[in-house]
């Protein structure tokens, strides 16, 4: 049983690592901190895949990113972590994680949940990657850089269409849950059958 469950857990895991490395590609470039659609699928990942699993999701696709393909927005390497975007890829898989733990224990998430949820994840990845980007900007890459425009190019510029991303993915999760719950039952029911 648990090996089963595992199995479909990795694959779940591995398929929302892919999405969140497409979603890197689909970007509209902006100073310093591109715009892309990544945050989608952290959205979905947390709410979908549980907790956990939403978390591991993001650790794969970073991990995948340091050890040298080129999934991120600006390549891939080690040496990313130096990039001043590299305090949202941290953010990506700690909201995954608060997303997943608070629809975990709601029984019946409704809309507002799922928004709730979103709008956490949402700050949660801002509150990590505003200052990592300041950090970044001032301290490694020497680039003497005032708050004011960190403020601009890694808040304004993006947090309207991140809160819209936020909204819809929510949405959209609200309908793909069910599903997804499902699907897990299904395998668990599957598999207590032929352990009988």
């Amino acid at each position: 049983m648990f090996k089963r469950q595992s199995t479909l857990s990795l694959v779940m895991i591995a398929m929302f690592a892919a999405l969140t490395a497409i979603g890197a590609f689909i970007k509209i470039p902006l100073p310093v901190v591109p715009f892309t659609l990544q945050i989608i699928f952290v959205f979905l990942a947390g709410s979908l895949l549980g907790s956990r699993n939403g978390f591991q999701s993001q650790l794969v696709y970073i991990g995948v990113g340091l050890v040298g393909l080129p999934v991120f927005t600006q390549g891939g390497g080690i040496t990313y972590v130096l990039q001043p975007t590299f305090g949202y890829l941290i953010g990506f898989a700690l909201a995954a994680f608060i997303i997943g733990f608070i629809i975990e224990r709601i029984d019946s998430p409704t809309k507002k949940h799922f928004i709730g949820a979103n709008i956490v994840g949402l700050i949660i990845i801002y509150a990590i990657a505003v200052p990592y980007l300041y950090l970044s900007m001032n301290f490694w890459l020497h680039l003497q850089t005032s708050w004011s425009h960190i403020f601009v190019v890694g808040f304004l510029n993006s947090i309207v269409a991140d809160f819209c991303l936020a909204l819809a993915s929510a949405l959209l999760a609200e309908r793909l849950y069910k599903v997804f719950q499902s699907v897990r039952t299904v395998k668990i029911m599957q598999v207590e059958r032929e352990n009988v």
